[in-house]
């Protein structure tokens, strides 16, 4: 007897089964009744959106940063062979969306991203958003089917959910996916975050990698998953500006080696505050760096007019 890939994540035979079943018939059902439709209509088909739905929260944001900073994508990339999943943890203007955009922009595989809010922390809610942005590059994830099951598995058997989203994503042929989840503290408070992370990371098929942004580490289990090689952390400490990428940020202002390092001794490199000392005058940041300055008797040239800032 032929053992199914559905079969082996989940140890109960019997539910193994019958998620197999549901999703082969969802498939199938879609195959039959939905012929060529554009994403959109898909999406409206399968998920049955609500008017709660907020579309932008499954955008990839389309802002470059100033600057890119190759020794945080490098390790990225690295984490992309070496562990299922990655989490940038930083306290607010660390400067973790900003590397994840510019990570989306250069990694060269497909990305699903969602930006999670604190409404998000029911499961079902959850789970609705993310199939949505994985479906906008693999169409053939039956998010209807993933939702349905939502409603017959509690809060507590999360990782039921992840098992079946799993076996979708372990069925399709595509290009290599790199999953972003945004702002993921919103929802620690979900009694459902643990097990279903701790059962989605380690079982993602070797094409999809799952990068997550966040203030505060997740609960222990999930972190800890470090120790098994499944997990790479980077922290606000590797976040912070070096030296060197301070002056090749201000010198995108015209702004000397001088001005970044004054800057750079200031804040320590923090992404936001340096963004700052760079920005024009007016601003606070702005101002405070003119002080430093001008504290220092002039011993450097003054900071010319710059434009604005965004990290």
């Amino acid at each position: 007897m032929t053992t199914s890939f559905c079969q082996i994540l989940i140890p109960n035979p019997a539910i193994a089964i019958k998620t197999q079943e549901f999703l082969k018939g969802r498939s199938a059902q879609y195959t039959r009744s939905s012929g060529p439709l554009c994403d959109t209509a898909m999406n409206a088909l399968f998920m049955n959106i609500q008017e709660h739905f907020i579309h932008e929260k499954i955008a990839t944001p389309n802002v470059a940063p100033r600057t890119s900073r190759p020794r945080l994508l490098k390790l990225l990339t690295d984490n992309l062979n070496s562990a299922n999943a990655t989490i940038i943890n930083g306290r607010a203007g660390s400067g973790k969306s900003v590397l994840a955009t510019d990570f989306a922009r250069h990694v060269g595989r497909a990305v699903a991203w969602y930006k999670v809010e604190a409404a998000d922390n029911d499961l079902r809610v959850f789970c609705e958003y993310l199939a949505a942005a994985v479906r906008r590059q693999r169409p053939t994830i039956d998010a209807k089917a993933l939702l349905e099951l939502t409603e017959t598995v509690e809060s507590d058997r999360a990782e039921l959910l992840a098992e079946a989203f799993v076996f979708q994503l372990s069925e399709t042929r595509a290009e290599p996916l790199l999953v972003v989840i945004e702002d993921l503290h919103q929802v620690y408070d979900g009694d459902w975050v643990v097990s279903f992370f701790r059962r989605l990371l380690p079982l993602l098929p070797a094409d999809v990698h799952v990068l997550i942004t966040c203030r505060s580490l997740p609960p222990t289990p999930l972190w800890r998953m470090r120790s098994k090689q499944m997990l790479r952390v980077l922290d606000e400490s590797e976040l912070a500006f070096t030296l060197e990428e301070a002056i090749v940020l201000f010198d995108t202002y015209g702004l000397s080696d001088k001005h970044a390092r004054a800057a750079w001794n200031e804040t320590n490199g923090r992404a936001a505050t340096i963004a700052e000392f760079a920005a024009t005058p007016g601003r606070a940041g702005r101002a405070v760096a003119d002080d430093i300055l001008s504290f220092r008797h002039s011993r450097f040239p003054s900071l010319p007019p710059t434009p604005d800032f965004q990290t």
